[in-house]
């Protein structure tokens, strides 16, 4: 896994979860939340604001619901 494939996945989907990305490159989640917070201090990526599942049972992992959004060259909000 290196930046340009994070890239272009993320640009093809937009807003991915962190499991999502770990999981179709094959690698951990803290490989991944680095790789990530890469392209946050490029400015080419914003970690969303953690979603619940809709349940409120408590038991969704984390990381299921840390989202990223890829921004590119858009103005951050």
């Amino acid at each position: 896994m290196i930046l340009s494939d994070i890239r272009r996945y993320m640009e093809q989907r937009q807003q991915v979860c962190l499991s999502d990305i770990a999981l179709h490159f094959g690698a951990s989640q803290d490989a991944t939340r680095g790789m990530l917070e890469t392209w946050i201090r490029k400015g080419k990526v914003r970690r969303l604001a953690s979603m619940a599942c809709g349940s409120s049972c408590g038991k969704c992992p984390e990381a299921q619901i840390e989202l990223y959004e890829w921004i590119g060259d858009r103005p951050q909000q």
